[in-house]
């Protein structure tokens, strides 16, 4: 099938109008496929979906990708470079995006009805450009008319701040693998205006709501301007989900009084909780009375929690939503008021003693299920930080272990090693995820290990390319590839890794040199307020300059930071990289999807117990995974106690002050601001609010274990095929095959 159509098009002149060809043919066959129909449909609402380009995975689910890649080779020509002209879309930042993402494509293959709804931001977060070692943020528009968006005709009114604004709903198709279609609904406002941000920069006039609403996604909120304008954001996308939501339902012969036969709202994270008050307030307004109101949207509302970060489970100033949602305040006051009528603790008021809005609560209380993300994080979440809640309503809590796709984290991204699996195993793992332990004993021989590395090889050859072609960095691909990707964030502790890069430095240059070289890679975006995210970004860049220019050290160490990395650059590294590092801070990470990537293409996990890093454990065993660090007990006890001091730890031990010393050194100065690294150097010996001081020593001893152990080949080849065979239970369908079946019950 389409094979004139697929011949036609890639026999046009430049690579431009084979991607517009192939970007109108896919529209065209996901047009033919049709929807997903249902009585009963999941809204997946969240504040970011990180999608990536998605024409490579859109082919592969349509089942075409093989026949568009044969005849794109034989006219000289490949996928990559066509993939290339392709935007990606700026639509989310860090793992809850991309788990959004890897979710809608899930509930598509299983051929579930269920749509995401979010913001169309036109800027996203930023792009991420390095200048004197430095992050700088500028806009990062996508939105080219060659994209995936589809304007309708949708569009609804919303009350902001008590004005009235005019919506319009775009569309992004989202394909099933070997199924019909769902659809991710984008919110947008017709006024927003790209021209008011103030050049090259992401500054703008956060007051000006009708121009500035979905510029960018999670705006800086280090002011009371930008936090008003987060708050706007987040009615703004769940008024006109709650609106669609009820639509929808009526259209399908809804009385609004079984509603919760029609729909089921999965609100992940806080961001999206004034959908409950605001589904309440419309049914009010069609003539529903409050109590029945509220008893109706409690047996509709989910609530995913992903953090026990406090700054994350979002609390808001009762006078703050009193100026961009007046129309809430009673409905919000009238649901605090039912809690306190039942229970005596302040720990589960929505409203507390400062006058404060606990958006966790709303959704606790008036929803009918609250996940955690993987068995630890829920776990945790049960017996200290939502206990109280745990106590009142013990059949509401439950988990749900993250998963990824695996069509676009192995199909999409390592067409070489999915080849071998098939070769050996068959297809069935595509579509079922657990055959892939098939593998391991089907590939358990010289050989096949042979090929194994061999492939690992290949992909980092490729990566190297791909980078001296975007950034100039040569990077050698026979050296080991230890990679730290993901949000930058104290609690990741990309700090404790830098600790561990001038510990190595130290080492080379007493002559103590590694067998084999060590190519550390990160890649992260530091919140454009978050001070000492962008010093530890400062002190890697440093630490790149300065082995870069030390001919002692450079030909055994090397020191990459990937610029904007994102969802593209994360499919090029995370098949090529050695060791996976998963180093949060025990009790801090609710699952990381990273982790699951990493191992479903080889990489061998360097982590603490912490998140999905324990599942991964309990199933390549101990053999296949290195482990070090405090015990999550142990880390909340010392929380408990408040008894971890850095300090002690930089007094006691010279090795460990000689580390933290170094950030401050005159090598660091010379390619360094100075107020930058005295700061991260002050918050580590004075704060160190995660406790890299803590694991440090254990985390040198494990790393070096890994790198001699990476020396025996065919033993770290055994290793890599338990990680990939083992890696089907975290898959995204498994997750929500549950979900339905748990929660959804569609």
């Amino acid at each position: 099938m389409y094979e004139n159509e697929i011949a036609n098009i890639v026999s046009k002149g430049n690579n431009e109008e084979i991607y517009t060809g192939l970007l109108q043919l896919t529209k065209n066959i996901m047009a033919e496929r049709g929807r997903i129909e249902g009585k009963k449909k999941v809204y997946y609402i969240s504040a970011e979906f990180l999608i990536g380009k998605l024409l490579s995975n859109n082919l592969i689910n349509l089942g075409i990708y093989d026949q568009v890649a044969d005849a794109l080779k034989e006219k000289g020509k490949s996928m990559a470079e066509i993939e290339e002209i392709e935007n990606e879309p700026s639509l989310g930042n860090g793992g809850l995006g991309r788990l959004a993402a890897c979710f809608l494509d899930s509930i598509a293959t299983l051929g579930l009805p269920g749509d995401g709804i979010g913001l169309n931001y036109h800027l996203g977060l930023f792009k991420q450009e390095f200048e004197n070692n430095r992050q700088k943020e500028v806009p990062n528009p996508w939105i080219t008319g060659k994209d995936w968006l589809r304007k309708t005709d949708v569009s609804y009114t919303v009350l902001l701040g008590g004005k009235k604004v005019q919506s319009v709903m775009y569309e992004i198709d989202v394909t099933g693998y070997d199924n019909k279609c769902n659809t991710l609904k984008l919110f947008d406002l017709d006024t927003v205006d790209d021209s008011i941000v103030q050049n090259g920069t992401i500054y703008f006039d956060k007051e000006n709501i009708a121009k500035n609403l979905t510029l960018f996604l999670y705006p800086d909120d280090s002011d009371y301007q930008g936090q008003m304008l987060r708050i706007y954001q987040q009615y703004f996308m769940v008024s006109n989900a709650a609106q669609l939501i009820i639509d929808e339902a009526v259209a399908k012969g809804s009385n609004l009084y079984d509603l919760p036969e029609y729909a089921v709202i999965q609100i992940n994270d806080t961001h999206p909780t004034m959908v409950i008050p605001e589904m309440i307030r419309l049914l009010t307004l069609r003539g529903i009375e409050m109590d029945t109101a509220i008893g109706i949207v409690s047996k509709m509302c989910a609530y995913t929690n992903h953090t026990i970060l406090a700054e994350a489970l979002e609390t808001w100033p009762m006078r703050f939503l009193d100026r961009v949602v007046p129309q809430l305040i009673p409905i919000i006051k009238m649901l605090d008021v039912k809690v306190r009528e039942k229970y005596q603790d302040e720990r589960v008021y929505i409203i507390d003693h400062e006058q404060r809005v606990h958006m966790a609560h709303i959704d606790i209380h008036y929803g009918y299920s609250v996940n955690g993300v993987a068995a630890l994080h829920t776990q945790i979440l049960e017996d200290s930080e939502l206990k109280p809640f745990k106590d009142i309503y013990p059949n509401k809590f439950n988990n749900k272990t993250n998963g990824i796709t695996f069509r676009r984290w192995l199909l999409h991204c390592n067409h070489e090693l999915s080849a071998f699996i098939t070769e050996k195993i068959g297809e069935g793992y595509k579509k079922e995820a657990t055959e892939l332990e098939k593998f391991i004993a089907a590939a358990n021989n010289p050989a096949d290990l042979e090929r194994l590395l061999s492939i690992k090889k290949e992909k980092k050859k490729e990566f190297k390319e791909y980078i001296e072609k975007k950034e100039g960095i040569q990077v050698n691909e026979e050296s080991i590839f230890d990679v730290q990707v993901k949000r930058l964030h104290e609690y990741k502790r990309q700090q404790m890794n830098v600790l561990y890069i001038i510990y190595k430095y130290m080492q080379i240059k007493e002559g103590k040199k590694p067998k084999t070289p060590i190519t550390m890679i990160f890649g992260a975006k530091a919140a454009p307020a978050y001070t000492i995210a962008k010093d530890i970004i400062h002190a890697i860049l440093c630490l790149s300059e300065i082995i870069k220019n030390d001919k002692e050290v450079s030909p055994y160490l090397q020191v990459i930071m990937l610029e904007n990395y994102n969802v593209t650059y994360a499919e090029k590294v995370i098949p090529a990289a050695d060791i996976s590092e998963q180093i949060s801070l025990a009790s801090k990470e609710a699952s990381g999807t990273g982790n699951m990537k990493f191992m479903l293409n080889g990489a061998v996990t360097l982590g603490t117990e912490d998140g999905a890093n324990v599942e991964i454990h309990e199933f390549v065993g101990d053999e296949n995974i290195y482990i070090f660090g405090e015990s999550s007990d142990a880390v909340i006890e010392h929380y408990r106690k408040a008894d971890y001091s850095a300090e002690s730890f930089y007094d006691k031990d010279p090795e460990i002050a000689k580390l933290v010393d170094f950030l401050i050194s005159k090598e660091m100065y010379a390619v360094g601001n100075k107020k930058s690294l005295i700061r991260l150097y002050m918050e580590l010996l004075t704060k160190d609010w995660f406790m890299t001081l803590l694991d440090i020593k254990d985390y040198i001893r494990v790393k070096e274990q890994v790198f001699e152990d990476y020396e025996d080949r065919k033993a770290w080849a055994e290793k890599m095929l338990v990680n990939i065979g083992k890696a089907g239970f975290f898959s995204s369908d498994r997750t929500i095959e549950q979900y339905n079946a748990d929660i959804w019950h569609l």
